[in-house]
């Protein structure tokens, strides 16, 4: 399946795709974006408008079927996401769907399967794959330079957001039969996709999960504990009603670790005998931008090169299950 041009549906135009994801449809190479939708009519109107895009829709089975369309990037919350797959994957459209990729990780497979038996790629948006940051990380490994790895390690908290303190209107990513979970699903999916890229898959798993604020019903600490396909151990701690906001993880090995956030634009350091060595990177304006680069240069056969697929999405939904 090659195109020379890619020309692009969103199937939910809602925060996400206004600077994050949306524009960067357009600024690639090869690629625009000519449609979106979103179930409301007149906010698929406004988006479309002030983005440029020729065309809107209040129902996503006229936008997965309009001949124009070519690929659909899927950005509703993944209780929707096995159902608009297929459909896309049937009218024989390749997909791109938001993270985490779906409810659980039956439905990451069903995904899998489908877009296998249609004979179209299927693309996750962990986009912090292709982020020069985080390929920095991934290239200072493979030259070894903290030697062999032996453990990584992860704290993450922060304080409740304040969208989460009135019970009668939670957000999806609070309400697990829309969003698979809490918010460990909706931010650690981030954290344990990057893992997998760094390190490799995740083999055993074990976990603890509670609510201790009490302000919904999903759980809001999770305590986790895997080893990974190569034998690298590693220890998650994510918490959501803390004091304060901390990112950290340490990738430590026979001579150094690597120090570095998740979310943050804090460097990376690198420690050893030695002493320490740090990277800064600009984070882009549309941070989907180099891995919807990847998707375009697949998809158009200038290379095979897009790091996160169905396969390694599905992945880090089975870690997550297999901890909460």
């Amino acid at each position: 399946m090659k195109f020379e041009k890619i020309r692009w549906g969103i199937i939910g135009c809602g925060d996400v795709t206004e600077v994050k994801s949306g524009p960067a449809f357009q600024k690639n190479k090869n690629s625009e974006l000519v449609a979106v939708m979103r179930r409301t009519g007149e906010l698929a109107k406004d988006y479309a408008q002030r983005h440029n895009v020729p065309k809107w829709y209040d129902d996503a089975d006229a936008l997965i079927n309009d001949p124009d369309v070519d690929a659909v990037y899927i950005a509703t919350p993944p209780s929707s996401h096995k159902e608009y797959t297929i459909k896309v994957a049937k009218a024989g459209k390749p997909v791109y769907v938001e993270k985490p990729m779906a409810l659980n990780f039956a439905e990451c497979n069903e995904m899998i399967a489908v877009c296998k038996a249609a004979r179209v790629p299927l693309y996750v948006a962990y986009y912090r794959r292709a982020l020069p940051r985080f390929v920095k990380i991934k290239e200072l490994l493979v030259n070894k330079a903290i030697g062999d790895v032996r453990f990584v390690s992860t704290i993450q908290y922060q304080k409740a957001s304040e969208d989460v303190l009135d019970s009668q209107n939670l957000p999806w990513r609070v309400q697990p039969e829309l969003s698979g979970g809490g918010l460990f699903f909706d931010l650690a999916s981030h954290t344990l996709d990057l893992l997998d890229f760094l390190l490799g898959p995740i083999k055993d798993v074990q976990g603890f999960t509670s609510n201790q604020a009490g302000y919904y019903r999903a759980e809001d600490i999770v305590t986790g504990t895997y080893r990974f396909e190569s034998g690298i151990h590693g220890v998650g701690n994510w918490c959501f009603s803390a004091f304060e906001d901390v990112d950290v993880n340490e990738i430590v090995g026979s001579k150094g670790k690597i120090t570095f956030s998740t979310f943050g634009n804090e460097p990376i350091v690198l420690t050893t005998t030695s002493g320490t060595e740090q990277w800064n990177f600009e984070a882009p304006q549309h941070v989907h931008q180099p891995l919807i680069e990847t998707i375009v240069a697949d998809l158009t056969g200038d290379s095979s090169q897009c790091p996160s697929t169905g396969v390694t999405g599905a992945r880090t939904n089975w870690v997550m299950g297999e901890i909460s």
